[in-house]
């Protein structure tokens, strides 16, 4: 049975322009590999499995294994449910102000000392994840509870990136390399935002989050898998940071309990594609 809240997620989802499109994909095309629909939607394979992840956890899509190749096909049944849905008659005008709050204005409706719940993440977690989270939280003020962790954490931070943090002035005992399965737990705190700060966290399947938050890939390099000597990397690290303290003052800058939803995803996904400022080290080469 389709719930209200099961049915704003499904809208949720499907107001974002590029799942809108693989949706109607599927559902023009019928079942297709990955490779085939990102062909298909002009999306790169990591993009296209960000964006998979949540119409799958709407159940607006579904995958078989044939062989080697996993297959994506639209689910009917979800869609004929949805569709009943929009024709039933809400028990209540609480059921209908839910589905304004949760559809369109999720954010909205939450008290003013309520910080918001994001999530970062990367990989290992060892260095892009922790320095958003310091940066968000730092920057945040207390309106913003940022967190971070990886599909496959390395289990301690990059000393690099710790001697960078350091020298910024944060207290390093509260950074730690760990696996973002701690925020999918039943009992975890339900999360506003998760950022994928890396293409290959993008790429892999990620945990149902509690909350079902609304999420973007704001992917930069990854200083630890660089081949450089010790000094080009701390360049490197120190330019990443500059990356994710400038994506992360436009957040803070975007009026969150004001956006409709839509409005909203699509600030978010723009500052994951927007140029970095002139004057880095890149620009001047």
């Amino acid at each position: 049975m389709m719930t209200t809240t099961t049915a704003a997620r499904a809208f949720a989802a499907l107001a974002h322009e590029t799942r809108l499109t693989v949706f109607r994909t599927l559902a023009r095309v019928g079942e297709l590999s990955a490779s085939d629909l990102a062909s298909r939607v002009g999306l790169t394979p990591s993009a296209l499995s960000f964006h998979l992840k949540d119409l799958r956890a709407t159940g607006l899509v579904e995958s078989r294994r044939d062989g080697r190749w996993v297959l994506y096909s639209a689910c009917y049944a979800t869609l004929t449910t949805l569709t009943a849905y929009l024709g039933s008659s809400p028990s209540s005008s609480q059921d209908l102000s839910e589905i304004h709050r949760t559809g369109k204005a999720s954010l909205a409706m939450r008290s003013p000392e309520t910080p918001y719940q994001v999530l970062f993440l990367c990989t290992g977690n060892s260095s892009r994840g922790i320095m958003a989270e310091g940066l968000l939280n730092r920057l945040g003020k207390g309106k913003v509870l940022a967190h971070s962790g990886g599909g496959h954490p390395r289990g301690k931070v990059d000393p690099v990136t710790l001697d960078l943090m350091k020298r910024e002035g944060y207290a390093l005992h509260g950074f730690r390399s760990k696996s973002w399965e701690e925020f999918a737990l039943p009992e975890s705190a339900a999360m506003d935002f998760v950022f994928t700060v890396c293409d290959a966290a993008a790429g892999e399947v990620c945990p149902i989050w509690p909350g079902q938050p609304m999420t973007a890939h704001w992917g930069v390099p990854d200083p630890v898998q660089s081949e450089s000597g010790d000094t080009e990397r701390a360049l490197m690290t120190a330019d990443v940071y500059r990356m994710l303290s400038h994506r992360i003052e436009s957040f803070l800058s975007l009026p969150l309990a004001s956006l409709d939803r839509l409005s909203l995803q699509r600030k978010l996904d723009q500052i994951g594609l927007t140029a970095d400022q002139p004057g880095t080290r890149d620009a001047a080469q």
